[in-house]
């Protein structure tokens, strides 16, 4: 991947700082889109320019705000020259019963995890055009696959992620891009930090006995990057819980 750009949402933690750090590892300069912690994300870019000698620099943005996700490819764009890999991490949770939850709810949990991955893939559309090369992946679920109670808003952004990777597989193919989702299980972040107390039952829900990490994801996630003949698939990485 070496003199490949990288741009990376939810890059400043948990799964997406694994990914940033296994692309730059592989020699890609990273553009790491964060929401809140700049120093997390300036950390993360510390990192992989002290440890692989990449070019890494983070940039604030709320993804799902249409207008601010154009001024940061922009800004992207003008300090990196392009964008070759884009990989849509970006996403949070609001659980609820679908009985009792939320509108607010249901409309951020839609609007981070599937508007804000359309919001990036529209604004760097036209350069993988101009570039007739390049890797799309979305970070979907194994709940936009199988459902799970008390998470309709965010099991729903993550099957909408799945149709989005496959329409864009098919309109990008002709230009070589390809557009691929990873459906990670249950993997141990700050996000599933809520889970920690059912870690063991959970652990024991999965057929290899543990929850994943971060960087079994960022493995997936390298691969479908660096693959120039699978486009429109999704890869779970979930230790057979979604078999």
């Amino acid at each position: 991947m070496k003199g490949k750009i990288a741009l990376i949402t939810g890059g400043s933690r948990g799964i997406g700082a694994a990914v940033t750090k296994k692309l730059a590892s592989l020699g890609a300069d990273v553009a790491v889109i964060y929401a809140g912690n700049a120093e997390k994300a300036e950390e993360v870019c510390a990192f992989c320019r002290e440890t692989y000698g990449v070019r890494a620099a983070s940039y604030r943005c709320d993804v799902s705000d249409f207008a601010a996700a154009k001024e940061t490819v922009a800004a992207v764009k003008k300090e990196f020259g392009t964008v070759h890999i884009l990989v849509n991490n970006a996403g949070v949770t609001r659980d609820g019963l679908a009985g009792t939850m939320k509108e607010a709810d249901f409309d951020r949990v839609l609007d981070v995890n599937l508007k804000g991955a359309f919001n990036m893939i529209r604004h760097c559309y036209g350069m993988f055009l101009k570039n007739r090369e390049g890797a799309i992946v979305n970070i979907s679920s194994v709940a936009g696959i199988m459902g799970n109670a008390g998470q309709v808003n965010y099991s729903a952004s993550k099957a909408g992620l799945i149709g989005l990777t496959k329409s864009v597989a098919r309109e990008l193919a002709a230009r070589n891009v390809t557009c691929n989702a990873v459906a990670p299980g249950f993997i141990a972040t700050d996000m599933t930090g809520g889970l920690s107390e059912n870690a063991e039952k959970l652990s024991a829900s999965v057929p290899l006995g543990r929850m994943g990490t971060p960087e079994d994801v960022a493995d997936a996630v390298a691969f479908l990057a660096s693959s120039g003949y699978i486009t429109g698939e999704v890869l779970k990485v979930d230790g057979g819980i979604a078999m």
